[in-house]
């Protein structure tokens, strides 16, 4: 199993944020390497969400199969996809630093292997997977301290 913890202080407030990361519309906006998502099930938002996002990484594309399994509003959302022969559990966490001083979000991803070549590779991977947690976050960070974020 590898965890990666990345955390981020964003100068806007909690609903704002929240917003971002636990609607696929508006985190496809935030994140400008997601090409396009496709939603698997009628509903859009909340547990149970079905979506597929297609990312361009090192110009190729690659696509994952998401779902929402937690939804708290302005507290957390976890998202969880069957990828590459791991559970890719991912909680993304809003927490205000108080009146004015902005939120922190934190992003916890779990990667728990079931095939032995994700048990091999893996661990290779994880300052690769890193980078591309953190480019999300910034991206994050940027889009809701953005005054126009239409």
């Amino acid at each position: 199993m590898s965890r990666t913890v990345v955390t981020r202080t964003i100068e806007a407030p909690v609903e704002a944020v929240f917003d971002t990361i636990a609607h696929v519309e508006n985190f496809s906006r935030a994140v400008p390497n997601i090409a396009n998502v496709d939603y698997l099930t009628d509903q859009q938002r909340g547990v149970g969400t079905r979506f597929r996002e297609t990312r361009v990484m090192r110009g190729r594309e690659a696509t994952t199969e998401l779902e929402v399994t937690e939804y708290v509003e302005n507290d957390r959302v976890r998202m969880v996809a069957d990828e590459g022969g791991s559970v890719w559990d991912t909680v993304f966490t809003v927490q205000s630093q108080g009146e004015g001083q902005g939120t922190q979000l934190e992003l916890a991803m779990e990667a728990v292997p079931h095939k032995l070549a994700a048990r091999v590779l893996n661990p290779l991977t994880k300052s690769i997977v890193r980078r591309a947690i953190e480019s999300d976050m910034d991206a994050v960070k940027v889009y809701c301290e953005s005054v126009d974020q239409d």
